[in-house]
């Protein structure tokens, strides 16, 4: 079974601060061990919401909104991660995912690259950035209503068209399958899903493939301790709607 593990941010990191030796060092020896241990499957971090635009689509209409924006609805329900030389190209490319989802709630944030936490210089060449686009969830996610057949093969030629190249694409099921943990005085406290709200913007993510959610809730509070953050979200995964392969020829870089 693959979870994600999805942490929430803080006022500190929205600010743009940038992690310190000790956390990165931490993580670090967490993302190892769960590679040792065969779990590990993905896993990265998001800038601030500053540099990033959130739309809403109804009606056909979708209202866009530049960052930094206010956690409202931040429970997930699936994402994207593309390449694109600028924001405004991701966030052109997000609409038209708006425009097969119907009512939708959509982010766009770039994704944290080494250099950006003071881990190595920026490539010279570089001509594009990642960019996770982020579905919230609905009432009808939430329930486990699926995309139609037609919704799933528009999407799918929208990601040969990504602009600079797609990775990767995911799907969660209903939070009601997942666990909330959370940091305490007394040490982690777990929730059972499923989840009235989320209110915190999502700062990160690991993804690893284990048993049970009892064994990712274990990962999920070593993780949130060693993190610092005050709560994470462990969700069940669909299975696996594309593999990150080659990008596309004109990528950026």
């Amino acid at each position: 079974m693959r979870f994600i593990i999805v942490h929430k941010t803080t006022a500190e990191w929205e600010a743009g601060a940038i992690p310190d030796r000790q956390l990165i060092a931490g993580v670090g020896e967490l993302i190892g061990e769960m590679a040792r241990a065969g779990i590990l499957r993905a896993g990265e971090g998001l800038r601030a919401s500053s540099l990033g635009a959130r739309l809403t689509i109804s009606g056909g209409a979708a209202d866009v909104v530049p960052g930094p924006f206010a956690g409202s609805n931040e429970l997930p329900a699936g994402f994207e991660i593309i390449r694109a030389a600028t924001l405004d190209d991701a966030v052109a490319w997000a609409r038209e995912v708006g425009k097969v989802l119907g009512e939708a709630q959509l982010d766009v944030r770039p994704v944290s690259e080494p250099w950006d936490i003071g881990m190595g210089s920026k490539p010279g060449d570089l001509r594009s950035l990642r960019f996770m686009v982020l579905r919230k969830a609905t009432a009808a996610t939430e329930a486990g209503t699926k995309l139609t057949a037609h919704q799933r093969a528009a999407l799918d030629e929208l990601r040969r068209r990504a602009p600079a190249g797609h990775l990767t694409a995911e799907s969660i099921k209903p939070s009601k399958r997942g666990r909330r943990c959370k940091n305490s005085s007394g040490g982690v406290v777990f929730t059972d899903g499923p989840f009235t709200e989320s209110k915190e913007l999502i700062a990160g993510y690991v993804i690893i493939e284990v048993a049970s959610l009892d064994e990712a809730s274990r990962w999920c509070a070593r993780y949130v301790t060693v993190v610092g953050t005050d709560e994470a979200d462990v969700l069940e995964l669909e299975e696996a709607e594309a593999e990150a392969g080659e990008e596309s020829p004109h990528r950026g870089g």
